[in-house]
């Protein structure tokens, strides 16, 4: 422990961002510095919280065993070096989690029963920042090769984590991916205020130089067939994510100016790299509404304050959550309670327990409006209220609803894996799809879940890919592929 008094001298402190008027004027990170230097004055105090608990459920509540409670006490020691070790062991890629992960472990934390809890993900992300800038992190190279190849189709955080762990293990692995730069989600799917696109490809690099191959711009199933790949490889990781996303079918759909998130924030992506994209959708000037209370959701708030829009309202079917931990949320399970995003300090308005019922033609087959109704749970549905219904403005609606699961054409269905009763691509106890030798890890598998899972996945899949390939394997695996995304 490395302040034995510090869970009852020292309060619970977070990084500051900036001023809301200063940040929504550009497109870089929300902190006044990289978060991890933001956070270097309090995090020794902040870390020296940590209990040690005899039974740290942090541990179980971080799905990728982080040995939280180790990294804390060696950032107490200054010991950066050791720390990013620790962080580095259950972790590959700490400054994304850091950034992006909702902090389950945070949730369990047993300080946390009678007080605020540890700052488990500041520490983290100020380790792998400090670690980054005092040279710690550098390619890891291998001593030999297997002489086995391992193909990776798709490069988020499931394949990025799978493919390193490969490399690692001496295997000659590609990452193909079908966008113009490798990154998937993380770099195409989360704004730049969120996660600067410089993390992304100083881990890139890192990949490179140690051998991964990325092959970018091939749609796997369309520039290069299921059967060639299996001809070329020696095994397959699909690592395509869960990419179908949900639709609302109401009267009025298929008005001009209503899109998914996903058509949206890769476009603002692209954008703000200096590409050029014809026909963008943008919110500048417009009133804007997103469907869907989420994380994705937030990203569009954010992200239509930065273009400029002239009303932004966010719209969630579930009622407002309260504002602490509620009985049926007991600890240390993830509760659901009122968090306040980055995005939304930035303006705009939260909307709860409404349903839209309508969207409205202003009279040439664009939206103009949508209607809605205040809805209540009978018996475990939403039915509206009677007399509730009204118009809210709407020149650009932003659907950000969720995911259904991962594509079934294309490269599954040329593969010829079987998929389980959610849709999702079956896998059985080492990961392996019904057809031997291929692989699935993910979103792809396990269905929409967090970046932490994505990773833990990818490199409990790479264990199971190595003992297939070699009889044995010295890679970790920190999860099965029974265990079930926590509902958030």
């Amino acid at each position: 422990m490395g302040d034995p008094r510090g869970f009852l001298t020292t309060g619970r402190e977070v990084a500051q961002r900036r001023p809301v008027a200063e940040r929504v004027q550009d497109w870089k990170e929300v902190y006044a510095d990289d978060i991890g230097r933001a956070l270097l004055p309090i995090i020794s105090q902040q870390a020296g919280r940590c209990m040690d608990c005899g039974i740290p459920f942090c541990h179980q509540g971080c799905p990728l065993g982080n040995l939280i409670p180790e990294w804390n006490e060696l950032v107490v020691r200054s010991d950066w070096e050791t720390a990013i070790e620790r962080l580095h062991a259950t972790n590959n890629f700490p400054e994304f989690t850091g950034r992006l992960c909702p902090a389950p472990c945070e949730t369990s934390c047993v300080l946390g029963i009678n007080d605020e809890p540890v700052t488990i993900k500041n520490v983290e992300v100020a380790i792998v920042d400090k670690a980054w800038d005092e040279g710690y992190i550098s390619p890891q190279q291998v001593d030999w090769l297997t002489g086995k190849t391992v193909a990776v189709v798709g490069s988020g955080p499931a394949g990025l984590s799978a493919a390193q762990q490969l490399t690692r293990a001496g295997h000659t692995v590609a990452v193909y991916e079908r966008a113009d730069q490798a990154g998937g989600l993380l770099r195409y799917g989360i704004p730049e205020f969120k996660l600067e696109k410089r993390q992304v490809d100083r881990r890139l690099d890192q990949m490179r130089r140690e051998g991964t191959a990325f092959r970018v711009g091939v749609d796997v199933g369309v520039d290069l067939t299921g059967d060639q790949l299996r001809d070329r490889f020696d095994a397959v990781v699909l690592a395509t994510g869960a990419t179908v996303a949900r639709d609302l079918a109401v009267t009025g759909r298929g008005l001009a100016g209503i899109h998914q998130a996903m058509e949206y924030l890769p476009q603002a992506n692209r954008a703000v790299r200096g590409v050029q994209v014809e026909n963008q959708v943008s919110a500048a000037g417009k009133h804007v509404v997103v469907i869907g209370g989420g994380d994705t959701g937030a990203d569009c708030v954010g992200t239509a304050h930065r273009q400029g829009a002239a009303s932004v309202t966010q719209l969630e079917i579930l009622p407002r959550p309260a504002d602490h931990r509620a009985d049926g949320h007991p600890w240390p399970t993830y509760p659901m309670v009122y968090r306040v995003s980055a995005a939304h300090e930035e303006g705009g308005e939260r909307v709860y327990a409404v349903s839209t019922t309508e969207f409205i033609d202003r009279g040439d087959g664009r939206i103009s409006a949508l209607r809605l109704s205040e809805v209540e749970s009978v018996e475990g549905r939403f039915q509206p209220v009677d007399g509730s219904e009204r118009e809210l403005p709407a020149e650009l609606v932003l659907l950000a609803l969720g995911f259904t699961g991962p594509e079934h054409e294309s490269v599954v269905a040329q593969l010829g894996v079987e998929l389980d009763e959610r849709g999702n691509v079956a896998r059985d106890l080492r990961y392996m799809t019904s057809v031997p030798g291929v692989f699935v890890a993910g979103d792809a598998g396990r269905g929409q879940s967090l970046i932490v899972w994505a990773i833990a996945e990818g490199r409990s899949a790479a264990a199971a890919v190595d003992a297939y390939l070699t009889g044995t394997t010295a890679l970790p695996a920190p999860i099965p592929p029974t265990a079930r995304p926590m509902a958030l």
